[in-house]
């Protein structure tokens, strides 16, 4: 395969603006290379820029071909429907996606980790994941902060109806366990539904 254009796919963060020329493009030409091996990264809070940025790598390396891709994500977390717009597309590309979590995978990355099915869920072996309700900070007028707290609560059910259909789990039990910060190491995960495997080498992600 040709070299890919990454920098077509990778939109600048705020957090670039620091790193110089040099260290842009070799971020640039790694990421190129990691496109070539199918493979997109997911790191750091999850917000608008990201999603847009896996989002084109997705569906960029779903036009080159339906061959299977890798998502390897290490990320505390972060904006709900940044998130839901990544576990979303991974539905919706032909391309079969395996899923590997380092690090932690935590809060809607988890809600990422779990839109392929349990088979294609991996991590490595100091992975830790976290289920909780989300939250939200609201203000303004009193009508508007009733509004805010009416959309978090849908949203608290609709992700508690994910990790149960995901995981196996009963809905009641999964909206009980969210209530608080709900950590987990591997061998927990895996009894919870939400962990397939878990992998050390790269040979042993199958699809």
């Amino acid at each position: 395969m040709s070299s890919l254009p990454f920098s077509s796919l990778d939109p600048i963060r705020a957090d670039d603006e620091e790193e110089g020329t040099e260290d842009k493009g070799m971020r640039a030409a790694m990421m190129s290379k990691f496109l070539e091996a199918r493979t997109v990264m997911l790191f750091g809070g999850v917000d608008q820029k990201l999603a847009e940025r896996v989002s084109m790598q997705l569906l960029y390396l779903d036009h080159l071909s339906h061959d299977p891709i890798k998502l390897i994500v290490n990320s505390p977390g972060g904006h709900v429907e940044s998130g839901d717009t990544i576990h979303d597309l991974i539905g919706y590309i032909s391309s079969p996606v395996a899923i590997i979590g380092t690090g932690w995978v935590a809060s809607i990355a988890t809600h990422i980790f779990l839109s392929v099915p349990h088979e294609r869920r991996f991590c490595l072996p100091n992975t830790r994941f976290l289920i909780h309700q989300p939250s939200g900070g609201a203000g303004g007028k009193a009508s508007d902060i009733a509004i805010q707290a009416q959309e978090i609560v849908k949203m608290r059910e609709r992700i508690a109806r994910k990790i149960a259909e995901a995981t196996g789990q009963d809905y009641e039990k999964v909206l009980k366990d969210i209530d608080r910060d709900f950590w987990m190491g591997t061998d927990e995960a895996k009894d919870y539904g939400i962990l397939g495997t878990v992998i050390k080498h790269a040979s042993e992600v199958t699809f």
